[in-house]
């Protein structure tokens, strides 16, 4: 909400109205109190249908979409969900990627929508920030990746290449695109063998895997990390 508030008017996910409960609007006052849009109290069963969790926090604003073509992301750090499902996964690969400094994050055909609520609330502001792309087919998006300079790593617990040894060679530095896969059946075979490299992340103790978030924000941040030294 408060991404969305402070945004221009005429900005891409700005709001166009604010609904809260009484009690709400009072508690977040200083919140709404610079609002450029209406602000519309409504009791706690008006609020119960605006809103999809079970316990709300009394806001809802009402944004527009803010996705952008797959032509507009650059830079030197892109997340690739691939058919990843879960709303809660996918909004915290987005949250992970913003923090590890991602210019763009592109939700591939088959993956949940950006804008589900749980996604929304599990990215905790973060879908404001590095511009996103959706529903865009995964083979489209590595190809525009490429183009752009971008090398592409997928993510995968069978992996030719090991994390650590990319790491310690100095491959990370790279602009990088990293592909992420299905929650439970990772890449499919045939888009892992679009990307430039299979990639493993080292399993040190008796843990079979790693869940796909942890995975993410493993791999990414490997990344941030070799491309800010």
């Amino acid at each position: 909400m408060r991404e969305a508030l402070a945004l221009d008017p005429d900005a891409p996910g700005a709001p166009s109205m604010v609904f809260g409960t009484v009690p709400a609007l009072s508690r977040y006052a200083d919140l709404v109190a610079g609002a450029s849009v209406p602000v519309i109290a409504v009791d706690d069963a008006g609020m119960a249908g605006l809103s999809e969790t079970v316990s709300p926090q009394g806001l809802v604003a009402v944004c527009s979409f803010l996705d952008v073509p797959l032509s507009a992301v650059s830079g030197s750090l892109v997340a690739v969900l691939a058919e990843i499902q879960d709303p809660g996964n996918a909004g915290t690969v987005l949250r992970t990627a913003d923090a590890a400094g991602a210019s763009g994050v592109v939700f591939t055909d088959g993956s949940v929508d950006p804008y589900n609520g749980k996604c929304v609330r599990s990215s905790a502001g973060s879908l404001f920030h590095p511009p996103v792309v959706r529903g865009v087919s995964a083979p489209s998006a590595i190809a525009s990746l490429r183009s752009a300079g971008l090398r592409v790593l997928a993510a995968d617990g069978y992996g030719e290449a090991d994390l650590d040894d990319l790491a310690d060679a100095g491959e990370l530095g790279k602009p990088t695109a990293w592909v992420f896969g299905n929650e439970a059946r990772g890449l499919p075979p045939e888009l892992a063998e679009l990307a430039d490299r299979r990639v493993r992340i080292p399993i040190h103790g008796r843990a079979e895997s790693l869940n796909l978030a942890a995975a993410a924000a493993v791999c990414l941040y490997a990344s941030a990390r070799a491309q800010r030294r």
